[in-house]
């Protein structure tokens, strides 16, 4: 047998440190050499498996088989984040893609090269960081590599464009606007804000301070290069350039800093558990939000996980873990079938129901893909919106609750205003708290109190699409005020506009007057004093 030494072997599924009986021409050493020992490297067989993933995720989007993030946690794949990063990449330049596939004829010489294997590998030639993959797939792209890059500048001179990222617009892309930044977690369970500061500035990064305003991180996300800075409104919060790649860092992957949307850490800093206490995560599968718990109640006290995907709950387990969260109870069972009134349950003071949504606030074509079109949306919404009812309900009776935040990553008002509105309904021993007020972005206008509901968008808030609202248990004064307020208001009497406008300036003054009275008994009583002593000065 001819056992000849090949760096590179065009028979891609032949493993490593095997013989390969392939008759397909070795790369390096031509057709002759019919039997050689394939010596892959071990990197090139495992993106090669990414792109394969990728493409079957995309094939499985068309035929509406589920959502991205679903998907790709079921596909087996070990590195998730890195297959989710590479969809959300490809999904964003598509249109494009699509484009210059058909304009170049790729697949006209090629038809065993599939299209969605096709359009990731394209994405990672153009737009990524180079093909890494081996094969007669790579040799096939990279045979068309001089007539892709041509169509690509082709399209750019048709669009009048000059960057890829306005080429993404105008073939009806949704990345106008500001760029999603890195935005990183310095997990305090590991490490300290000060200590990850330090260690980014060794590492030749510049440190640009506290951002003072969103428009600084707007104009910050456009820049490129070792620079980050602080955010304004998470502590423990920074921001990078979106280029910033954090897989490799020894931080990241020993779990010092974590990967978190802005938004996306809102609900447990609304949240804000005391040290020590029992807290609920009722649909907690990645783990983001249960490790942010743990880090805010400092691995004391007890943190109870419920998500009812088995393989979901297994690599948040594996987060938790590198996080170093040990306060977690983890249960794959379904939050609804939970028994508020069960002993261990009786502690639990807080709550964080982050439900299944529609995704609507993902931004990019992995939303506009998996959308369902006229009925079909309508349905699943009011599906999805009377699940979220009953978890939102069923967290407001655990007895010892008295805080909970209902977050969701949908823009929908049915999702979002419609559901709080219609649980406070149900639930009138709880309130809406009046959170961040600073925050530039409020609920829409759809019943009282929607202003104390926060809404995130990327071109307000530079953030993926997010809902939050935090509800407070009243206290049996605010109780016994309000049922004396519905026994003293006329039965039948409806309220125009103005008569509303002064009844909420009446409530507002006497509001004030009361915190006068609480807050600041001691002040008034010592003004009242120095009164009184001036006025017997002026008699006498």
């Amino acid at each position: 047998m001819d056992v000849t030494l090949a760096v590179l072997c065009t028979a891609g599924a032949v493993k490593r440190g095997r013989v390969c009986w392939s008759r397909k021409a070795c790369t390096l050493y031509g057709s002759r050499k019919r039997r050689h020992v394939c010596v892959v490297p071990a990197v090139t067989g495992a993106v090669m498996a990414l792109y394969q993933t990728a493409a079957g995720i995309l094939e499985k989007l068309q035929r509406k088989e589920g959502a991205v993030k679903t998907l790709v946690y079921d596909s087996g794949y070990k590195n998730v984040r890195q297959l989710y990063a590479l969809l959300c990449q490809t999904l964003r330049y598509t249109s494009v893609i699509e484009e210059i596939i058909r304009s170049s004829e790729l697949l006209r010489g090629s038809k065993k090269l599939p299209m969605n294997l096709a359009t990731v590998l394209v994405y990672d030639l153009l737009f990524g960081k180079g093909l890494q993959c081996g094969g007669r797939w790579k040799s096939t792209i990279l045979a068309q590599r001089a007539r892709l890059h041509a169509e690509l500048a082709k399209l750019k001179v048709k669009k009048k464009v000059s960057s890829n990222q306005d080429l993404v617009t105008s073939m009806g892309g949704s990345s106008d606007g500001p760029v999603l930044p890195r935005y990183v977690r310095v997990n305090t369970l590991k490490t300290s804000m000060d200590d990850v500061i330090t260690y980014f500035k060794r590492q030749g990064y510049t440190y640009l301070g506290k951002a003072r305003s969103i428009q600084e991180l707007i104009d910050f996300g456009q820049k490129s290069g070792k620079l980050f800075l602080q955010d304004l409104h998470i502590p423990n919060l920074l921001v990078f350039p979106p280029s910033t790649d954090f897989h490799k860092d020894s931080l990241y992957t020993a779990g010092h800093l974590i990967l978190q949307d802005k938004a996306s850490c809102l609900p447990a800093l609304l949240l804000d558990p005391p040290v020590g206490a029992c807290v609920i995560d009722a649909c907690a599968a990645p783990g983001n939000k249960t490790s942010q718990l743990a880090a805010i109640v400092q691995n004391k006290g007890k943190v109870f996980a419920f998500d009812l995907d088995t393989k979901r709950l297994a690599t948040m387990s594996t987060l938790l873990l590198r996080a170093g969260v040990t306060c977690q109870e983890l249960a794959n069972v379904d939050f609804l079938t939970v028994d508020p009134s069960e002993p261990k349950y009786h502690k639990v003071s807080h709550l964080l129901v982050d439900p299944s949504c529609s995704g609507s606030g993902i931004p990019d074509q992995m939303r506009v893909l998996t959308d369902e079109a006229g009925s079909e949306k309508e349905a699943r919404l009011q599906a999805l919106s009377a699940f979220q009812r009953r978890a939102l309900s069923h967290a407001l009776q655990f007895p010892s609750a008295q805080h909970v935040v209902y977050s969701t990553c949908s823009v929908h008002q049915q999702e979002n205003e419609d559901v709080v509105k219609d649980v406070l309904e149900q639930h009138p021993d709880f309130r809406l708290v009046n959170v961040l007020p600073s925050w530039p972005m409020r609920g829409l206008n759809t019943f009282p109190g929607s202003e104390c509901c926060l809404r995130a968008s990327l071109s307000d808030t530079l953030t993926n699409g997010f809902f939050v609202a935090l509800f407070q248990r009243r206290s049996p004064e605010e109780k016994r005020i309000s049922c004396t307020s519905k026994e003293l208001k006329p039965a039948g009497v409806r309220v125009n506009a103005s008569d509303g406008e002064h009844e909420n300036n009446e409530l507002v003054q006497s509001k004030r007057k009361s915190e006068c009275i609480s807050q600041d008994s001691a002040s008034c009583t010592k003004k009242n004093r120095k009164k009184k002593k001036k006025r017997k000065i002026d008699q006498s």
